[in-house]
């Protein structure tokens, strides 16, 4: 990917050595909380040079603990990596003016603030645009812009009860509605945000010309949501309810043993002729229409699993997992996160890292679960203090010292304490 025409060579010393697919693209970032800050970490890893907005008070998340020092919680350590920090008071004018200045010579923009919000501040599309029409300006929001709740904030639980999760969660058999217990939505959405900068930076490419995209959450998880449990009000007139029966049956959990519990999943034909011969019970298969085929299956769901749920009680995990392995079946452990942390395979193939952070000291780092032939990803710097990169990036901008204290002064700007 070729870098913009007017694009600096940004300072390598503060990030990592440029390698990884992007390497070249440099990206803006005005993203905070969990949805954007994922994203541009990943675009970070795939050897994007990101430079990271902040206001003077940081980022929220990086004061949700636990932390070792005041400014660096554990969240904002992991989705923040690689990434030079500025501090940008862009209610100022001088500040608003760098920005756009960074816009000029960046490839993206990438935005988590409300489209109306982002236009009063001066730093929407057009106004981007303006100064550099190759940019490609991402807009991560709540919903579509041409929808009745465009202008409506939105946050991770807000779009998780919108998108019907905590219904599924009722379904499923939960004593109370209850979301995900996980940044699900701006997780998801960031995933979205990922391949729609890459799409769009090889779109211009063929183009030469920038554009406006819009990553909305609600309708990110819509289609996670419904892509399941559409259903029957897939067809017109409807034909049967929503919902996807063996994801909601109540019995689709980790299965109990003797001594702790195994996920499971009997899912094919061939996985469930080797599962009763496994267990000396060959003739179920063919006797018990139950089980007999992948229709009948779905249709008895809740008795099949529930059937299983009660073998597995029988044994122990150790006797089950020796069974299911030599059978062929899949199988896997319920880990925690102290499991994940020292996992074998997620160890081996170095996903599970280790970082000694300047002023955070050893820290477990998470990694990038693709993998390269050829423009192999490097190991992203560690995430930076507040705006301890901000003196050195506006002198790249062609800012005087005095003018930088003048901004500093105002707290337009701010560096590490």
């Amino acid at each position: 990917m070729k870098p913009d025409v007017n694009a600096g060579s940004g300072d390598e010393t503060a990030t990592q050595t440029r390698g990884g697919p992007l390497a070249g693209v440099r990206i803006l970032d005005l993203t905070s909380v969990v949805m954007g800050p994922f994203a541009t970490q990943i675009l970070a890893a795939l050897g994007a040079e990101v430079i990271k907005v902040e206001s003077p008070d940081g980022d929220n998340m990086r004061h949700v603990g636990p932390m070792k020092h005041p400014g660096m919680g554990h969240i904002f350590l992991h989705a923040n990596r690689g990434k030079r920090s500025l501090v940008l008071d862009l209610k100022q004018p001088e500040a608003r003016k760098a920005a756009l200045q960074l816009a000029e010579r960046c490839d993206v923009l990438i935005s988590n603030v409300r489209p109306q919000a982002l236009a009063r501040l001066g730093l929407d599309y057009d106004a981007v645009r303006a100064v550099n029409p190759r940019i490609i300006h991402v807009s991560c929001c709540g919903f579509g812009q041409d929808g009745p709740y465009a202008a409506r904030p939105a946050y991770d639980d807000l779009i998780q009860g919108a998108s019907g999760l905590p219904w599924l969660m009722s379904e499923y058999g939960a004593d109370k509605p209850c979301y995900a217990p996980l940044t699900l939505a701006d997780r998801v959405t960031g995933l979205h945000t990922v391949y729609a900068v890459t799409t769009a930076l090889y779109e211009r490419e063929k183009s030469g010309t920038g554009q406006a995209v819009v990553v909305p959450m609600f309708e990110a998880m819509a289609q996670f949501v419904l892509g399941d449990h559409l259903a029957g009000l897939s067809f017109e007139p409807q034909d049967g309810e929503p919902g996807y029966a063996r994801l909601l049956t109540s019995h689709r959990r980790p299965y109990e043993t003797k001594d702790g519990h195994l996920c499971v999943l009997i899912y094919n034909d061939k996985h469930w002729r080797a599962f009763f011969t496994a267990i000396g019970q060959a003739e179920k298969f063919e006797s018990d229409h139950r089980f007999s085929t992948h229709t009948n299956r779905a249709k008895h769901i809740d008795e099949v699993y529930a059937w299983v749920a009660d073998l597995m009680r029988t044994r122990s995990t150790a006797e089950w997992q020796a069974l299911l392995q030599q059978a062929d079946i899949p199988n896997m452990p319920m880990n925690s996160p102290h499991d994940l942390v020292d996992d074998p395979h997620l160890t081996a193939v170095g996903f599970i890292g280790h970082q000694v952070h300047p002023t955070e000291g050893p820290l477990r780092t998470l990694g990038n679960p693709t993998t390269w032939s050829r423009s192999a990803c490097v190991e992203p710097s560690p995430a930076r203090r507040l705006g301890e990169d901000s003196v050195d990036i506006l002198r790249e901008l062609g800012w005087s010292d005095s003018e930088i204290d003048a901004l500093e002064q105002s707290r337009g700007t701010a560096t590490p304490t």
